[in-house]
């Protein structure tokens, strides 16, 4: 696990070790053991290593014997042992230890096709000097990002968007349709990126840029979809045990590592199902971390400790807890800088604090990431069950429910004012089409709402999530949203997040259930039985059965994020008026005061659910702050801080439970 980044010189011209040092040091914090970094001429390679396997010998840039092959790799190759003995029963012989050494020699046998034999998460890039080529990659789910910038000199790219700002003649400048797309969804979707000449790769991509003819030639292609072929041939008894060796062969795969590892615990059924396969694969108790907040009746909706309690004593874990009110206001400006780009998904919260906490035992966490999507457990997957339920009803039924549920207040934070808030929303989408329908619960503001949001709405630019509708090509409505899912929401929110707050504190943090067997086998199930008679997750849930409790696997959904709602309302309050005020909003020149001004208004009164239009308000000013106006985090921190407030205690209970 590491960061890596460099670049070619279109124009032929040469790299400069200065340049790889700059964009390394901004990164530090992704690999504080280790750098390295390798030249030739026109293109160079480097990389900020943390170590997790073959500690003393997988310093990375890599060559292979002759010089003429050199990788740098971000992620783990988890199948890196049995690709070691196909390779050496080929001829190869191998320097190190290191899983991406495998890379190195499966390039040399396979060429591009390497991707193919790989199971893991990763970036990387390969220097081949015979042919004037670098390639560059990203894994199939997208679990770790990587940036590209393209000017007419030269193609640099790196793990983190910040490290491309440090290279000479960058000019820091706002994306005016990246801006559109994050405030219609909440996060910025490949291959965008906020930052304006700068994009994502997007997930599963290689790309290749080639020195050796007259013009320099750059090349980039898809190298993985998800399947989009269900199959009804399968019994569900089947599916049920194919499931339960899934998870339980992902997981044992994913705990290679040479140094302590460990997992966040929720006591929901996707961390609870990883801890499980952990525990049977484990000579020693397992170390889980949990997380939990301090406050009233909106802070214990959230609170989770309970669940995650129950589940470290079923299986002998070393459990530790963390109880926090955190300093919100100072802790965003450096969360943001770490993301690169805002979010309007407070999850980013969350994990930052437990991945700290985690860090100071283990260098290595596994999640339940990806659950959700697999196996139908978001409540959006129940639009079609619902709307279909609803639409049977009599029209002056459905005309007085519709009226009902116009009036109903919104606060997702109050039990009762929640449900109100989904009855809301799943009663005001219940007619529309299915795409459409799934918009409505996705979409942070709707399109005609940022427009008038807006000063200087950009022309209208493509539409990722209608894009990512067409690729789906499933006729299978619970897969189709799984697959847009997956090209979306999934890599470019929750992976995003979760590969930066957790290096941020140099946690290297592993998603086994989006292990790509799995996640093939995922897609190839019928969603009337992953999701059954309104319950999610219900395939799943049967194959966890025979090892997680009825009152684990069947209790409320609740996400992994934090009480923001409430926050805005009392610790952000002071924040919010000041960052969101018609001074601030005039100053910054992007949006109509008066429209910013209604959403405030409409969430302090619980009219509307502001949650998370106004986070993404909120992120980006303080993103604007730090990136567009250069200020340090600190700074801006300090600043935040005097406009409230704080109250700022953390309790820690790190003795096993």
């Amino acid at each position: 696990m590491c960061g890596i980044h460099g670049l070619v010189q279109l124009d032929g011209s040469p790299v400069l070790p200065q340049w790889l040092s700059a964009m390394g040091d901004v990164t530090a914090h992704r690999g504080p053991d280790d750098e390295g970094q390798h030249i030739d001429a026109a293109c160079g390679i480097a990389m900020r290593r943390l170590s997790i396997i073959d500690l003393a010998g997988g310093h990375q840039p890599i060559s292979n014997a002759d010089g003429s092959l050199t990788i740098v790799c971000n992620g783990e190759i988890y199948n890196y042992r049995e690709l070691r003995d196909e390779l050496r029963a080929r001829g190869h012989v191998f320097a190190t230890g290191s899983d991406s050494e495998t890379l190195l020699h499966g390039y040399a046998e396979w060429g591009d096709e390497v991707v193919q034999h790989l199971n893991g998460m990763f970036d990387f890039a390969l220097w081949d000097a015979r042919r004037r080529r670098l390639l560059i990659g990203r894994d199939r789910l997208g679990v770790k990002p990587l940036y590209v910038m393209q000017d007419g000199r030269r193609l640099a790219f790196a793990t983190e968007a910040k490290a491309l700002l440090k290279l000479p003649g960058v000019r820091t400048a706002l994306d005016r349709e990246a801006l559109a797309e994050y405030l219609h969804l909440g996060y910025v979707p490949a291959p965008l990126s906020l930052f304006q000449g700068i994009r994502k790769l997007p997930p599963a991509t290689l790309l290749s840029v080639e020195l050796g003819g007259a013009q320099p030639q750059v090349r980039e292609w898809r190298w993985w979809r998800l399947p989009a072929r269900v199959d009804r041939s399968v019994s569900g008894d089947e599916w049920v045990q194919r499931i339960r060796e899934g998870i339980d062969r992902a997981v044992h795969l994913q705990m290679v590592s040479d140094v302590p590892i460990g997992a966040f615990l929720s006591g929901g059924v996707d961390s609870s199902a990883v801890v499980a396969a952990m525990a049977r694969h484990s000579a020693q108790p397992l170390r889980t971390y949990a997380i939990g907040f301090e406050g009233g009746t909106a802070e214990q909706l959230y609170n989770e400790l309970p669940y995650a309690r129950r589940v470290a004593q079923l299986f002998g874990t070393e459990h530790h807890e963390i109880v926090v009110r955190p300093d919100v206001v100072g802790l965003l400006p450096r969360l943001v800088w770490h993301l690169d780009e805002p979010i309007a998904d407070s999850a980013f919260i969350t994990t930052y604090l437990v991945s700290e906490f985690a860090r100071r035992d283990v260098k290595v966490i596994l999640s339940g990431v990806g659950g959700d999507e697999l196996f139908g457990g978001y409540r959006r997957y129940l639009g079609g069950h619902y709307a279909q339920r609803f639409n049977a009803l009599p029209g002056w039924a459905r005309r007085v429910a519709s009226a009902t549920a116009s009036r109903l207040p919104a606060d997702r934070h109050h039990k009762w004012l929640n449900v109100a808030r989904l009855a809301k929303g799943f009663v005001a989408s219940a007619e529309m089409a299915a795409d459409e329908r799934y918009r409505s619960y996705l979409q942070v503001l709707a399109r005609d709402g940022v427009a008038g949001l807006l000063l200087d709405a950009p022309p209208p630019g493509d539409d990722r999530l209608a894009a990512a509708f067409a690729m789906a090509g499933s006729d299978d409505e619970l897969n189709r949203l799984f697959a847009v899912d997956a090209e979306t929401q999934l890599p470019d929110d929750l992976l995003l997040l979760t590969d930066k707050m957790s290096m941020a504190v140099s946690l290297e943090c592993r998603v086994p259930l989006l292990d790509h067997e799995l996640v093939e086998l995922a897609a190839a199930i019928p969603g009337e039985l992953k999701v059954r008679g309104g319950r999610l997750k219900h395939l799943m849930k049967s194959a966890l059965a025979p090892t997680l409790p009825a009152d684990i696997l069947d209790r409320a959904k609740r996400g992994f994020g934090t009480p923001m709602g409430a926050w805005l309302k009392k610790e952000l309050l002071a924040v919010v008026r000041e960052l969101l005020s018609s001074t601030a909003v005039r100053r910054r020149g992007l949006f109509r005061p008066e429209a910013v001004a209604a959403l405030v208004a409409d969430h302090e009164t619980n009219r509307s659910d502001g949650t998370d239009a106004l986070l993404a308000l909120l992120n980006l000013e303080v993103w604007s702050r730090v990136y567009l106006d250069r200020r340090a985090p600190d700074d801006v921190a300090d600043e935040l801080r005097a406009l409230s407030a704080p109250r700022s205690r953390m309790h820690v209970q790190s003795e096993p439970a």
